[in-house]
């Protein structure tokens, strides 16, 4: 009876302390960690600083349960970039201007303002959209003289380096939608002022004087 009695005692308290891990396990929640709020892909401690622009993680994000095979990443991480659309356009803009075709540069330009008047931003924060809303109503219109300027190509030009400068804004404030990009920089154009584009190829093209001068320029900055 004794021996049972220990054998009884010693099964209870197993069946107690599997209770107990139990109730452990279901309790445990999920670890809360904080986005930065231009760059949803960066996440960890609130108040940390975002490591692409320097802003504090201020917005919560449940990180998912991982596995072996599977690691933690905000909810939103593929639509991180909005930009995708957008660079698509621009870049289309630049290889007509790199030949020379001042008509197929007009039509990329009418595209690219269609494309930037029908952006959707509701997967946007408050700070994304103004930060947006900021850099494309100057980019919008000049995607709008390129379109409205077939035949006058030097005009066009001027407003293609105004509208570089916002889609390199763009691409810094909200990352280049996955794809590799290249900041290149001609000093001669504007009168030894110089302008800056964007181009998919590490192969300098340069679209402010086409086949004039196509490899005038170099690569200033590589963007991943």
């Amino acid at each position: 009876m004794v021996i049972c009695a220990m054998f009884l005692s010693l099964a209870a308290c197993k069946n107690g302390q599997a209770q107990s891990d139990s109730k452990a396990q279901t309790s445990e929640q999920p670890a809360t960690l904080y986005a930065c709020s231009m760059h949803p892909e960066v996440t960890g401690k609130k108040g940390e600083k975002c490591s692409k622009c320097g802003m504090e993680l201020t917005v919560p994000v449940k990180a998912a349960a991982t596995t072996a095979n599977q690691s933690a990443a905000p909810a939103d991480a593929q639509n991180a970039s909005p930009l995708k659309e957008i660079l698509s356009g621009y870049l289309l803009v630049k290889n007509a201007f790199t030949a020379d075709k001042t008509a197929d540069a007009a039509a990329a330009g009418k595209a690219l303002e269609a494309t930037f008047k029908g952006f959707n931003k509701a997967a946007l924060t408050a700070e994304q959209k103004k930060a947006f809303d900021e850099i494309a109503e100057d980019a919008t219109e000049h995607a709008e003289h390129i379109g409205a300027n077939g035949g006058k190509i030097e005009h066009q030009r001027e407003h293609f380096a105004l509208l570089s400068k916002d889609i390199y804004d763009l691409v810094k404030a909200f990352g280049s939608a996955g794809q590799p990009l290249y900041q290149d920089f001609c000093p001669m154009y504007d009168d030894g002022k110089g302008a800056i584009w964007l181009s998919e190829t590490k192969d300098i093209k340069n679209p402010y004087y086409g086949k004039k001068m196509l490899t005038c320029g170099k690569m200033k900055e590589e963007i991943k």
